[in-house]
C-alpha cells in the first residue's frame, strides 16, 4: 500500500467512495451525492490552499482518502483544520486509515496548523474509539445537530493538538 497526495486522476475513486458513505452512512450529513465536478472542485480548492488530499493506493485501487481543510473562516481559526478519512469497506481493519491519518497529521504539523478536528456522528464508536488510537481528544457532543435517514444525528468533536506551544506563532 503506498499513501500518496491524491491526483485528479484519482478522483472517480474517490468520487466513488465519497458516495457511497453518503448512501450508506451517517458520516457525511448530506443525502445529496456529488458529481465528478464537485470533486474537481474540492480537490482544486484544497490544493490551492496548501491542505492535503491524500490516497492510500494498492495495485491500482484507490482503499481510501483522507484530507483536511478550513475548520472555519474567520481569520482567528486559521490554525485549526477540520480533517475526513473514508475507506472502501474491504479496506477497514487493515491499517489504512491509520496510514492515511498518520500521514495527514505528519503534513498539518509540517504545515505548521496548530489544532485537528475530527466531527464524528455520536453513534459511530469505531470512528471515536480510532480517533483515541490516534491521541484525539473529546472535546464535546451536539445533541440533534443534524438530520439524515429520517432521524436527528449528535455530533462529537474530537481534537488533536498538532503543537504544544502555548505562545502562537510570530506574526500570527
Amino acid at each position: 500500500m503506498n499513501v500518496r497526495p491524491a491526483t485528479e486522476g484519482d478522483l472517480p475513486q474517490i468520487l466513488d467512495i465519497h458516495n457511497d458513505a453518503i448512501r450508506r452512512l451517517d458520516a457525511i450529513w448530506t443525502e445529496a451525492e456529488e458529481t465528478l465536478a464537485d470533486r474537481q472542485a474540492w480537490l482544486n480548492d484544497r490544493t490551492a490552499n496548501g491542505f492535503a488530499v491524500l490516497v492510500a493506493e494498492e495495485d491500482g485501487k484507490i482503499l481510501g482518502h483522507a484530507s483536511y481543510g478550513t475548520y472555519r473562516s474567520r481569520s482567528g481559526y486559521r490554525k485549526t483544520v477540520e480533517h475526513s478519512v473514508y475507506l472502501r469497506d474491504e479496506a477497514q481493519g487493515r491499517g489504512v486509515g491509520k496510514a492515511l491519518m498518520e500521514a495527514l497529521i505528519a503534513d498539518a504539523k509540517a504545515k505548521g496548523f496548530h489544532l485537528m478536528v475530527a466531527v464524528i456522528d455520536a453513534k459511530n464508536q469505531s470512528s471515536i474509539a480510532f480517533h483515541e488510537r490516534l491521541g484525539f481528544e473529546m472535546a464535546g457532543r451536539l445533541p440533534q445537530a443534524g438530520f439524515k435517514h429520517g432521524r436527528w444525528l449528535d455530533q462529537v468533536n474530537m481534537v488533536l493538538l498538532l503543537n504544544d506551544d502555548p505562545a502562537p506563532p510570530r506574526g500570527y
